[in-house]
């Protein structure tokens, strides 16, 4: 018991030095991406090139907020999913199709299989692949690919799998990650950004819509996000 507590305590000091870092780090940016604009005259593509980066941080401030909030909904039971009847397949490309212009230090190969329905709710369910694919982003070296896969196998379930090229994960960490304020490591000396909720949000929103969700090794390096859903429906 004293040990849990213990435990506890620890992920709640790291997360509180975690998002301070996450709410610091863009608050300065995009100070000082204005005060430049503001102070000097330069020429048109700098000061666009300054006031992207600036919309850029803004939004990594947003969905820091919308992440907490959202966790703090999800575990009271305040945020009431809007299930409908949705294309998933449609709504995974287009949500690729974002993500590939965020994020630019890594190349998204996908291979979505079309016509798939499922009864979700549209934004909780866009969370999740952002999520993944931005976790794999955190880990991942520059320029390497990450892989998103939407199936249905042999035993007709649905599985959508996000896959890096990064350093894994060990085994005795694979549960743990899922943990509400839980990152691998010591948060004054990880280099990785993050608040430790996008994994637990991830696994929270999943078993909302009645799937399951696991990571495995990828060989020969990197880590496979795996989610499977039984009910879903085909075109």
């Amino acid at each position: 018991s004293v040990r849990r507590q213990f435990r506890a305590q620890q992920q709640q000091q790291n997360f509180m030095m975690a998002v301070t870092h996450e709410l610091k780090s863009p608050i300065a940016a995009a100070k000082l991406n204005l005060e430049t604009i503001r102070k000097h005259e330069l020429d048109p593509e700098k000061r666009l090139k300054l006031i992207n980066n600036t919309i850029k941080e803004t939004n990594r401030l947003d969905q820091l907020c919308n992440n907490i909030l959202l966790a703090a909904q999800l575990e009271t039971h305040k945020y009431e999913l809007f299930k409908e009847p949705l294309n998933f397949s449609e709504l995974l490309d287009n949500s690729i199709k974002d993500l590939k212009i965020r994020l630019t230090n890594h190349q998204i190969a996908a291979d979505i299989q079309p016509g798939v329905w499922m009864e979700g709710d549209k934004l909780t369910l866009q969370i999740i692949l952002s999520n993944l694919v931005e976790n794999a982003a955190k880990y991942a070296p520059k320029n390497s690919t990450i892989f998103v896969k939407l199936f249905e196998n042999q035993q007709h379930q649905l599985k959508l799998q996000v896959t890096d090229e990064g350093p894994g994960i060990p085994d005795e960490e694979k549960e743990r990650i899922f943990q509400k304020f839980y990152r691998i490591g010591n948060e004054n000396t990880r280099k990785s950004k993050g608040s430790g909720l996008g994994l637990f949000l991830t696994a929270k929103i999943v078993e909302q819509h009645e799937g399951t969700i696991a990571v495995k090794d990828n060989k020969p390096t990197g880590s496979r996000f795996e989610i499977t859903w039984a009910k879903f429906s085909l075109l």
